[in-house]
């Protein structure tokens, strides 16, 4: 029957989309190591686990989030696809695991070819950065779902660690010592209260807006990646007992997942640098301090626990690593306490 429906007039288009994935293939191949094996164009990517004892394989999967509007607002984002890179391998870093192979998940309504190889660029430089291959992901058109020219993007990751060095923070003890790694801003998360303070969705100029804080623009600042921590991290993970990665629910919901029952983390105020956007946030939102500590990273991206007759190994081979804190034994209802 002529002048049927077809797939491209319910919005769908097969033939910009197989364009577009022959383009991404180009960019996974920079991250393909001889673990890789070819799959020809199959269904599933394929990688060869090898020089393992007894080996643990460690995942994680998160989406970048509201963060991704600001990215829309300004029409960039290969820094999005660095972050959903990077937070995923923090996740896994957490138990000591060496980062194998990554997916990615994008979805929009209208195929949009450039954005789309923007955010691909930004994930195979965090991959190419981590020694991380790109094997797979999916690209999705779906017409109907989202609001206008928004759009979702997630990744996968699979890592793996020898069982007898899997960190799980069961040795942390009494008076062991929290060291913290600086973030390299807000990360991925508070992005909906960065947004409500802001009204960035109301009013887009204000992220061209200027801090004397801030020696660029707001949006600049916000788009920021999340810094990738296993590179530097990957050399001290034999010297410590259990590592948070700060991320949604600030110091107070992140350190707590590797403290056995029983003990709290108590962190010095003023030991670390918090950074000016964070300040600039509490102060253009009336934020109350202890809502800042439960959202936002504060300037710690990673919180590392060890003895204390290790911090001095561990600084040694991380000088960007500050004492920041101690472990004790816990007195009252909260777990972290900040001051």
């Amino acid at each position: 029957m002529s002048g049927g429906h077809t797939y491209l007039s319910a919005g769908v288009d097969v033939e910009a989309l197989s364009g577009l994935k022959e383009r991404i293939g180009a960019f996974a191949r920079i991250t393909h190591g001889p673990q890789v094996i070819d799959s020809s164009g199959g269904f599933a990517g394929l990688f060869r686990l090898e020089g393992y004892r007894e080996p643990v394989l460690v995942s994680s999967t998160d989406g970048v989030g509201t963060k991704l509007k600001i990215g829309s607002l300004l029409g960039h984002y290969e820094s999005l696809g660095i972050d959903s890179v990077n937070m995923n391998l923090g996740d896994i870093l957490t138990k000591g695991a060496r980062p194998l192979f990554f997916l990615d998940y994008i979805s929009m309504g209208d195929l949009d070819a450039q954005r789309t190889e923007m955010l691909l660029r930004g994930i195979a430089w965090a991959c190419k950065e981590a020694g991380c291959a790109l094997i797979g992901g999916e690209t999705a058109q779906t017409p109907g779902v989202y609001v206008e020219d928004s759009y979702d993007l997630a990744g996968f990751v699979v890592g793996v660690v020898e069982r007898d060095r899997l960190l799980d923070g069961s040795t942390i003890a009494e008076g062991d010592v929290l060291l913290g790694v600086p973030s390299s801003g807000v990360h991925t998360n508070g992005f909906s209260l960065v947004r409500k303070v802001f009204d960035t969705d109301g009013d887009r100029a204000v992220l061209f807006r200027r801090y004397d804080e801030l020696k660029h623009t707001l949006g600049e600042e916000l788009l920021i990646p999340h810094r990738a921590y296993y590179p530097m991290l990957e050399p001290v993970l034999p010297l410590i007992k259990g590592l948070a990665h700060i991320t949604g629910g600030g110091l107070a919901g992140n350190v707590p997942r590797v403290l056995p029952e029983g003990l709290e983390a108590r962190f010095w105020a003023g030991c670390w640098a918090v950074h000016p956007i964070f300040q600039i946030i509490q102060r253009e939102g009336n934020v109350d301090p202890a809502e800042m500590y439960k959202v936002f990273n504060m300037g710690l991206g990673m919180v590392l626990v060890c003895s204390a007759d290790k911090a001095g190994e561990v600084q040694a081979a991380l000088p960007e690593a500050r004492e920041v804190g101690e472990v004790r034994r816990q007195t009252g209802a909260e777990r972290v306490l900040v001051g």
